[in-house]
């Protein structure tokens, strides 16, 4: 009996020593740098970090409201054409006064990439897009799922034969693998709507066959997921649309529990990884990053992430792909605007607001998985939100956009599309020497398109990522990222914060407890509980140039190492990296 004690209290001495003291100096997590970050300011200037959130918030009521009266309003209609399902369903305008949509437009030619962004940014900000106006907008993107044309996938027209008013759609991959993505990160945002989880597993199953036919070989322009057959045309071969496959699949083995699913993301990974160099094309690279991390540490894999980090910031190279697409490290005039997704090479450079609040989406996540990245992450972070807002016409001088006499439409939450590096010209008009210059290529697309179309709302849609993800804290310029935000069909966890501090000195920062009980926070990469019994507020340093991975426990919780993570009865708080793969 006396022993029995003795090795249940040295049982309990153990798993205490786990929680308090496995953080020694030696036992650090080795961070890697992502080499173009190495290249980004510590301090971006000129420095204003906005509120995302609020941001997220006004962009819901002004582009929701179809009460609203005036020029190119509003920006929402209804679609009576009952596509796919017997229901009435909505479009949002791709670009404010969009002439090929609408009512007095193409009233079906709307796209899932607007739609559903819109709805995913409002449910990341807390916006229950199932029950207002009464109406159930999660509901109504269902008619995205393209049955008519036997794809059985979601695209993003309901009608796949009005593509040729947009371009692409149905022949660029992209194109048609994120719509899934999307959907399979609405489905977990609100759950429980009719029908969806049967479209999730149709979408799945054709993402299995799919995967199946390619064997490997991905080397297409897009997929006719209704043959089975992989083709190609004028648009250069998107690789990387195998990470979406492996992205989506992942997310319905977690949902679904079907190995299949688990079995075909990881041959979706092998195609990806075995390319010879970047075939970033759009938005789907870095979600390889994430289901890399992801399965190195939930399921055993051996996958260099930092491979494909390099792959996304350096952007590709090749000659045959989308040559210059990665992300942007430069100060353009007195603008820092690194951090930034889109062409470095299109004049000199061209970032894009969308991709650059997609690219925050697998990136912040990833960190849980493969916490090594911290301090990389968290710098480029810092970049990407400061120069993200220039997009928006009431951030940016005058002088360096546009249509800077036509901004009050906007109301400072639907923003250009895009910021280039030199000055551009169409319509007889240029900005000669103006470097950066915010704008978009709305005008481009049809005749008697409005300059107001440079106005995207396409692009400002997703803005909730970062309304839910970023929160300032009381030191400026070090944030607080929420790691979690965009993990969807995670394991259960405990919050996970990620704090990096730019500085050459230890900065004290303060965390606020916004649960009903008290908290202790373990930092993950030092696997140290740094403050314990936390009821209100209280402080942590971290160090110069460093980072802090927070994981939020409830007091007294006592931490177990085992099977490679780190977790309190089943619920994680980190995952083991071995400092040597």
């Amino acid at each position: 009996m006396i022993i029995k004690s003795f090795l249940k209290i040295l049982g309990f001495a153990f798993l205490f020593w786990i929680a308090t003291s496995c953080g020694k100096n030696d036992e650090m997590i080795e961070q890697i740098m992502i080499d173009k970050v190495l290249s980004m300011p510590d301090h971006p200037k000129p420095y204003k970090m906005i509120d995302w959130y609020e941001k997220a918030h006004n962009f819901d009521q002004y582009v929701f409201n179809a009460d609203l009266k005036g020029d190119f309003l509003p920006f929402i209609w209804t679609d009576q054409s009952k596509r796919n399902f017997n229901q009435n369903t909505f479009g949002l305008y791709t670009a404010i006064g969009d002439v090929r949509q609408g009512i007095a437009g193409n009233v079906e030619f709307h796209e899932a990439l607007c739609s559903m962004g819109a709805l995913l940014g409002a449910g990341l900000v807390g916006i229950d897009k199932t029950n207002q106006n009464g109406k159930n907008y999660v509901q109504l993107i269902q008619n995205y799922f393209n049955t008519e044309n036997g794809w059985n996938i979601m695209m993003d027209n309901t009608n796949s034969k009005v593509a040729a008013l947009g371009g692409g759609y149905g022949r660029d991959w992209w194109y048609d693998v994120f719509p899934n993505v999307l959907f399979y990160a609405l489905c977990e945002v609100f759950p429980n709507v009719p029908r969806a989880d049967s479209l999730q597993h149709i979408i799945a199953e054709q993402f299995y066959k799919a995967d199946s036919v390619l064997n490997g070989n991905y080397d297409y322009s897009y997929f006719d997921y209704g043959k089975l057959k992989g083709m190609s045309n004028h648009i250069p071969h998107q690789q990387d649309a195998a990470a979406g496959h492996a992205y989506v699949l992942l997310s319905a083995y977690e949902k679904f529990h079907n190995v299949r699913y688990l079995n075909a993301a990881k041959s979706a990974m092998n195609s990806f990884v075995s390319q010879k160099e970047s075939r970033f094309y759009e938005v789907l690279m870095p979600f390889g990053a994430l289901v890399a991390a992801r399965l190195n540490a939930e399921y055993g894999t051996d996958y260099d992430v930092k491979k494909i980090l390099d792959w996304t910031f350096d952007g590709c190279k090749a000659k045959d792909g989308r040559t210059g697409w990665g992300v942007i490290a430069e100060r353009w005039g007195n603008y820092d605007v690194h951090g930034l997704q889109g062409s470095i090479t299109d004049g000199g450079g061209y970032a894009f607001l969308m991709n650059s609040f997609d690219l925050s989406w697998p990136l912040v996540p990833m960190v849980r998985y493969d916490s090594r990245f911290a301090n990389a992450i968290g710098k480029w972070m810092l970049n990407m939100a400061n120069a993200a807002r220039l997009m928006y016409p009431y951030e940016i001088d005058d002088q360096h956009q546009w249509l800077a006499d036509k901004k009050q439409i906007t109301k400072n939450v639907i923003a250009y599309e895009g910021l280039r590096k030199s000055d551009w010209v169409y319509r007889k008009k240029s900005m000669e020497g103006v470097s950066p210059v915010a704008l978009g290529d709305g005008p481009q697309w049809a005749k008697n398109q409005p300059e107001e179309s440079m106005f995207s709302i396409y692009s400002s849609a997703q803005v909730g990522i970062l309304g839910a993800m970023i929160r300032k804290t009381n030191v400026d310029q070090i944030l607080q990222i929420n790691c979690r935000t965009t993990d969807f069909y995670s394991k259960k966890s405990f919050p996970t914060y990620l704090y990096y501090n730019p500085y050459d000195s230890i900065k004290s920062v303060v965390f606020h407890n916004d649960q009903s009980h008290a908290v202790d926070l373990f930092d993950v990469l030092s696997k140290k509980i740094i403050a314990k019994n936390v009821t209100e507020e209280c402080r942590f340093d971290i160090g110069n140039k460093s980072s802090r991975l927070i994981t939020v426990l409830p007091n007294g919780t006592i931490i177990k190492s085992e099977n490679g993570v780190y977790h309190s009865k089943g619920i994680i708080a980190a995952y083991h990296i071995n400092n040597k793969n």
